[in-house]
């Protein structure tokens, strides 16, 4: 039997958000995303799709109008890319900084090793790690 995810699937990581603007500014101003989409009041929910043009990936931010949704549920919530050639991880390191996000410390120690980890304005963390997406 063969899975129905295959190397053809795309991926969309959605997920709400108290912080539209700050958390926008984040991954387009900081990790370098394209805006690639908005939509307000659809079914109440206003959103922001975000990524790089023709990746199999995009994430996508929401809200809810008179809802809240609360801080990340725990310090270990990543969201992991892998930057192999160091140039263009020192060039992502440094658009952060710029940006005034720094390093925190990571949850996992093993995030450390090799890359850097970085908090969202919601709590949730991303880790720029400069090695090859071993499958």
């Amino acid at each position: 039997m063969t899975s129905a995810i295959s190397t053809v699937t795309k991926m969309r990581v959605a997920r709400p958000t108290d912080k539209m603007d700050e958390v926008v500014r984040f991954y387009h101003n900081g990790l370098g995303m394209d805006i690639l989409f908005t939509f307000q009041e659809h079914a109440g929910f206003d959103g922001v799709m975000l990524g790089i043009p023709g990746a199999p990936y995009h994430l996508e931010f929401t809200h809810q109008r008179g809802h809240e949704v609360g801080p990340s549920p725990t310090k270990d919530n990543l969201l992991v890319f892998y930057l192999p050639c160091k140039d263009d991880w020192e060039a992502a390191v440094d658009r952060m900084s710029e940006q005034y996000y720094e390093p925190v410390p990571s949850y996992n120690p093993y995030w450390d090793k090799v890359g850097l980890t970085f908090e969202d304005p919601d709590g949730y963390r991303i880790v720029l790690q400069n090695s090859e997406w071993k499958a």
